[in-house]
């Protein structure tokens, strides 16, 4: 069975290390390493053990941001991606939600037709989940968020979809767009000699020209979403410990010192 699939990424700050300036309330983005978001770690996973299984499979994987993004690319096709595209452009910068999804869709379209889009549940660094089902939504595509279990036979697809109180099974057929949770899959590491091909791939980059997107629907100016603020939580308060001989004691005092905080009446 040969298919072709498309696997959305993302390079994002390691959150690990990013700080926030006191004064301007702004992350800090100078000397933070940059990585391959989590949850697309696992798309990517899920496109490769399809790949092991079905080895006429082609996966390429799609990235929007930066020229040094590239890097991500050759991370992916080091762990067995077959190609990978850079969606990179001065126009695009900016773009929220709304706006990536469009350059996006506008990518996929030109890479052609595919049997399953794979992408990450959200990412880390603005942890909204709007993009994947927007692409969906933009291409005219059926959709199912948050997949746990993933199974394949032909054209038919099987999915466990994770929800807040239980699961959800849900089938569907290519293609198709889905999006993935880490529950998903372990994803795999680079390989030597993967490593040594991915530095060697050469990499396209687009930019709005070679997507011929209307400028109006990309960039900063297009973005119906602008972030007003960010800052870090205040921290809290130094905690009470109550320690009485005996359980009661140590009821009573509770129920006293929440009257007193006007907690209860």
């Amino acid at each position: 069975m040969s298919l072709k699939v498309i696997v959305l990424a993302k390079q994002v700050p390691d959150t690990n290390e990013v700080k926030i300036d006191p004064v301007k309330n702004t992350l800090i983005r100078e000397g933070v390493p940059s990585i391959l978001n989590h949850d697309d770690a696992n798309a990517l996973e899920e496109a490769l053990k399809i790949k092991d299984s079905h080895p006429d499979t082609h996966i390429t994987v799609i990235t929007m941001g930066p020229p040094q993004a590239k890097d991500l690319l050759i991370e992916c096709l080091a762990m067995g991606a077959d190609e990978g595209v850079l969606v990179s452009d001065r126009a695009l910068g900016g773009s929220d939600t709304w706006a990536t999804s469009n350059a996006l869709a506008a990518a996929v379209e030109k890479v052609g037709e595919f049997d399953i889009l794979f992408a990450g549940r959200q990412a880390i660094d603005g942890d909204t989940a709007q993009v994947g089902p927007q692409v969906a939504e933009k291409l005219g595509l059926p959709q199912v968020t948050y997949v746990r279990e993933f199974e394949i036979d032909g054209k038919d697809i099987t999915v466990k979809r994770a929800l807040e109180d239980g699961y959800e099974v849900i089938k569907l057929q290519t293609p198709c767009v889905l999006t993935t949770i880490k529950e998903l899959n372990t994803p795999r590491y680079m390989s030597v000699g993967g490593i040594y091909d991915a530095v060697k791939a050469d990499i396209p980059t687009w930019g709005a020209k070679e997507l011929e997107i209307d400028l109006s629907t990309v960039g900063l100016d297009a973005s119906p979403t602008n972030v007003y603020r960010s800052f870090t939580p205040a921290p809290k308060a130094k905690g009470v410990m109550i320690e009485k001989d005996t359980v009661e004691e140590n009821a009573e005092a509770l129920l006293a010192l929440l009257k007193e905080k006007y907690i209860i009446a």
